[in-house]
């Protein structure tokens, strides 16, 4: 008996199946022997943790560590989904067997981007991979739903995990619609995998055909047409921005399109932080690669110190499909970094004004997420367009921008608190590189007219109610633990809390977990509810200040180990709305979720 057989005989006899289904599956070399080690060391714990479990498919995909096991991503679990994805999108649609695949320049990414290509081919499909030669095959992630709806596919796979720490990745799924996934199809295709778990032995009996340039061609094309408006943006006298795509694959397409779309070149017009230029999947000068995070755009203001000409820092995070702003206070020569809500209604305002010159005869429509700023909704209500909330996740937005162009109404925007934001006439997902083109003319605008991006907000602030957000999360060590904090949130009073300590009452309340709205005529909530998923989004009012409005929503995250908060208050000053969000955290933690009883921990 060899050493790693009696290793494994040695395991507690619920382990010994698993891990010799793990070896009987497996043929990467590298994850077999990391399941061999903890053999040999009778890990027993970590063997539990990376065995026991399977890792999750659902509207995001995969996305999680990357190490041997059932639990984690890897070849082998790519392989499995890929499996599951090809015979559900086959069941679908078996008169279009295509699908379009792309990575980005984390660990694996390339490997699971092939893996997932061979795994179609063996079923028989036509790959359409965003790959030119044999070492250009890095793309931003709006690529692959972008080719999607170029090339008709049935589906696509994108290979990132976003804005992850480095040691994550992620298998990012589009439908046929060029949209993510949403359910059922989520669930079916889960479903699918479990049924799809031994990998496949086939002769490649599909076709690939590599399409990075073509597509990029049509997609920077795509770009001048829907989002270029036509005015050359004025020269100044040296470089007036910098650039940073924070150690990810954005610098290729954003020099390309800023180039040939709006004519801007690097070292005349902007500079690009070096340090961050090329991709890096160690992402070695950033300890989160997260252009949200507090200290990821450090090195960018540097470079803005540079030169009394630079007033204005664009990012992207790695898979350069979320965009971030910083921009320089004349009064005070410091750099503020604007939030997602803050650049959300910059760009909605900037469509809003350029639409009403357009001529466009279909009603205007923007949309955002309902953990978003209500400052769109106040607009809406009275500017006279079309404004809807829909649950988290561009998923949710891109389908529904769908669903109302099909309607007859003109949606050009749909946008997400952390930093993301959609142009329909490109891509119905998130993309970072198209905001930057929208915001960079807006921008130049504005600065044309002697106006600034601060001097917009507080425009907006005036005329629509002044929004301001405290937004954090709870890192939830027992994932248990979430459940218990909603359920007693729930049994405070019934069918709703209405207070909220002594200051609040609780006006609206919506639990899309159980089902519930308070002001609907049935109390049937207008959003699609998921008991499987915590959410609860209140509207409070506070005694000493009737006139103002705060609404916030609490849910689990779907990706991450935390529970996630998001308020925002609206009143007529900045330091009040401010101060009264922050108000309701403090009031949220003590009333509701009790970090000292139930072990959750927040940095804020």
């Amino acid at each position: 008996m060899s050493s790693v057989e009696k290793s494994i005989v040695e395991l507690p006899v619920d382990l010994q199946e698993k891990v010799r289904s793990w070896l009987q599956y497996d043929e990467l070399e590298t994850t077999r022997n990391e399941i061999v080690q903890l053999c040999l060391k009778q890990d027993v714990a970590e063997l539990h943790k990376r065995l026991d479990d399977r890792i999750s498919f659902g509207t995001s995909g995969l996305r999680g560590r990357m190490e041997a096991g059932f639990s984690r991503m890897n070849a082998l679990t790519v392989k499995q989904a890929s499996q599951g994805l090809a015979k559900y999108v086959k069941s679908q649609f078996p008169d279009n067997l295509t699908v379009v695949v792309g990575h980005d320049h984390r660990h694996n990414s390339e490997l699971f981007a092939q893996t997932t290509v061979d795994t179609f081919l063996q079923l028989g499909f036509k790959v359409y991979r965003l790959k030119q030669g044999s070492n250009d095959s890095l793309v931003h992630t709006p690529m692959v739903p972008f080719t999607i709806d170029t090339v008709g596919a049935s589906a696509g796979v994108m290979v990132t995990a976003s804005h992850n720490p480095k040691m994550d990745n992620g298998y990012k799924v589009y439908y046929a619609n060029g949209c993510q996934i949403i359910p059922p199809h989520d669930k079916l295709i889960a479903e699918t995998i479990l049924e799809s778990l031994e990998p496949l032995q086939l002769p490649l009996a599909g076709s690939v055909v590599d399409c990075k340039e073509d597509m990029t061609e049509k997609y920077v094309n795509a770009v001048s047409s829907a989002l270029f408006e036509g005015n050359k943006i004025p020269d100044r006298e040296g470089p007036w921005f910098v650039y940073t795509p924070m150690h990810g694959v954005g610098f290729e397409i954003f020099e390309r399109v800023s180039r040939q779309v709006l004519s801007l070149e690097e070292g005349k017009h902007y500079l690009v932080v070096e340090e961050q230029r090329v991709p890096d999947p160690e992402f070695p000068t950033v300890s989160f690669p997260n252009p949200e995070e507090k200290g990821a755009l450090d090195l960018a203001m540097e470079y803005g110190n540079k030169s009394d000409s630079i007033d204005l820092i664009v990012a992207n995070d790695p898979d350069a499909d979320r965009f971030s702003v910083a921009v320089k206070d004349a009064t005070t020569g410091t750099w503020k970094q604007l939030t997602g809500n803050d650049i959300g209604f910059l760009i909605a305002f900037h469509e809003w004004e350029k639409y009403k010159q357009s001529g466009v005869p279909k009603p205007f429509a923007v949309l955002n997420s309902t953990v978003s700023s209500q400052m769109l909704k106040r607009m809406a209500e009275l500017e006279g367009f079309h404004h809807e909330d829909t649950l988290t996740g561009f998923k949710w937005l891109g389908n529904r921008a769908r669903e109302l162009e099909s309607q007859g109404y003109y949606t050009p925007f749909a946008y997400e608190e952390s930093i993301g934001y959609m142009f329909s006439s490109v891509v119905h997902d998130k993309d970072g590189v198209g905001a930057a083109v929208v915001f960079l003319q807006a921008y130049s605008q504005w600065r044309a007219r002697g106006q600034s991006a601060l001097d917009i907000l507080a425009l907006g602030s005036q005329r629509y109610g002044c929004f301001k957000e405290f937004n954090g999360y709870y890192v939830v060590p027992d994932l248990t633990v979430t459940k218990k904090v909603f359920d007693a949130i729930r049994s405070t009073e019934k069918p709703f809390p209405t207070k909220l300590g002594s200051s609040f009452e609780i006006v609206k309340f919506r639990d899309l977990t159980t089902g519930y709205q308070s002001d609907t005529a049935d109390h049937v909530p207008l959003l699609a509810c998921d008991p499987s998923s915590q959410m609860i989004t209140c509207e409070v009012v506070i005694k000493e200040q009737p006139a103002s409005r705060v609404r916030f929503t609490i849910r689990g995250s779907g990706t991450e180990p935390k529970l996630k908060v998001y308020i925002e208050a609206r009143t007529q000053s900045e330091p009040t709305s401010l101060a009264l969000a922050k108000f309701t955290w403090d009031v949220l933690r003590d009333e509701w979720f009790n970090p000292e009883l139930t072990g959750i921990i927040t940095p804020f």
